[in-house]
């Protein structure tokens, strides 16, 4: 049997040490030839996920079930991982926001968890399906209305339309009023990028959003959750918001461009509805690669290798998806077996939602733009070369650009051109309008207010 290896007596950047880089641009531009890499390790492999932080990576489908789907063996609290606590992980590692700590219920454990989760998904539950599309149908006719006047009939679909899409649904999900809805989305897109001090925006944007709850609430996901019988504090309200929102953006960005990317492509069979595009998304370029760090509560063998107690394990819903153990027979399997949301009690609570909301996106993109047509061939594009998800870079289309018009109203929508949860301005707790709106995604030009407010009054046709 294999034993695990000590990292302390490893050379930095020793080849020979038998961990494989899942980061940078090799690994970006072609991941399955990784993948196949370290399928030969058996059904687990060392990584490095990040410069000098190893793991255990599961390629293998019927162990990342048995992985996520054993929380007595393997739990989510990473302030039991053994090399952060032995101070072996770098304060500056980009592994940590994504492995770190946070008291939501994505890193917490048995009756923690419960209460949290239970309170996420009734919240979510109260989302109506049919308001849910319009929103989105409202929101993609915005954004396509911003470049589909362009006289040289191009747009980025990336920077465009899938990036800011996700935000201005959650914005007005989660009852955002204009001026705080726009610092939400210059946080989360700040983070996102990079920017120092993304996080105090969000945090801050996110606090006041509660306050507010707190005097005036409404018929929202930010009220339901704080008026939920689990009694949340504002502290962990707070948590699961930044939690939702940020854990939502990335991978219905990567869902949305990817799934516009297929049924653009030259190799898609035209007449498939738009779920089926959205669908091989989800098996063959899972919007979240390798995530879900748990932690052994003792000693495991995974195949011929032993994990430590607190040593964290990596699933790959990437490799396991395309497990060749399981594509053989895949056809068989239920269109909803993939692993891209997850399995087990910390399953992606809003799935269905998820893949709703994809759905429609490219699904008005089409009915919007009907010559719409990618400008690359599919297998020329560029992939972002992060671990942690499986985006496009950028989504280069051309299309006959259309004259200028007053907002579209979506598809069987009543009441449609104004927004669905928050109709009138309210003003933040300090009575400011735009003046820290910031920008973001979209950003807006000054006294123009931020993506949002710009959304909120193109609704309202101003």
């Amino acid at each position: 049997m294999q034993q695990p290896l000590d990292s302390t007596e490893i050379p930095p950047g020793c080849p020979a040490h038998g961990n494989v880089q899942l980061y940078g641009p090799s690994f970006g531009a072609d991941p399955d030839s990784h993948y196949a890499q370290l399928r030969a390790f058996g059904p687990s492999a060392p990584v490095d996920i990040a410069p000098d932080v190893q793991a255990e990576l599961v390629t293998s489908y019927d162990a990342a079930l048995y992985v996520l789907q054993n929380p007595a063996s393997f739990v989510r609290d990473s302030r039991r991982w053994n090399a952060l606590n032995e101070g072996r992980v770098p304060a500056n590692s980009p592994a940590l926001p994504m492995m770190g700590y946070r008291p939501n219920a994505l890193f917490s454990d048995g009756a923690s968890h419960a209460r949290l989760r239970r309170a996420v998904t009734d919240a979510l539950a109260t989302v109506n399906e049919h308001q849910l599309i319009r929103q989105t149908q409202q929101s993609a006719n915005y954004l396509i209305s911003q470049f589909s006047t362009d006289i040289r009939g191009h747009a980025e679909l990336m920077a465009e339309y899938a990036q800011p899409l996700p935000l201005l649904v959650f914005s007005d999900l989660f009852g955002c009023p204009p001026e705080i809805g726009d610092r939400v989305i210059a946080g989360i897109s700040g983070i996102f990028e990079g920017k120092p001090g993304a996080d105090e925006v969000l945090g801050g944007a996110l606090n006041e959003l509660i306050a507010l709850k707190r005097r005036r609430p409404t018929a929202d996901l930010t009220t339901r959750l704080m008026e939920h019988p689990a009694q949340l504090t504002d502290e962990e309200v707070l948590h699961q918001l930044v939690t939702l929102l940020s854990g939502g953006t990335a991978p219905l960005t990567a869902a949305i461009g990817t799934s516009s990317a297929l049924y653009l492509g030259e190799d898609w069979q035209l007449g498939l509805p738009v779920e089926d595009a959205v669908s091989q998304t989800l098996w063959n370029y899972a919007p979240i690669a390798n995530y879900a760090a748990h932690y052994p509560t003792h000693d495991v063998e995974l195949g011929d290798r032993l994990v430590r107690a607190n040593d964290p394990v990596l699933i790959s819903f990437a490799a396991a998806n395309t497990d060749p153990k399981l594509t053989a027979h895949r056809e068989h399997l239920s269109a909803k077996a993939h692993l891209a949301f997850g399995a087990g009690p910390h399953a992606c609570p809003a799935k269905d939602p998820a893949f709703m909301i994809t759905v429609t996106a490219v699904e008005t993109l089409l009915n919007q733009l009907h010559d719409v047509e990618m400008r690359v061939p599919f297998k020329t594009l560029t992939w972002a070369p992060s671990p942690w998800s499986r985006s496009l870079v950028t989504l280069p289309i051309r299309f006959s650009p259309r004259p200028v018009a007053q907002p579209a109203e979506p598809a069987g929508a009543s009441g449609a051109g104004r927004p669905l949860q928050q109709s009138t301005p309210v003003s933040s707790p300090s009575g400011s309008a735009t003046s820290r709106s910031g920008s973001g995604s979209g950003g807006a030009s000054q006294g123009k207010g931020g993506l949002f407010s710009r959304f909120l009054a193109w609704t309202r046709g101003e």
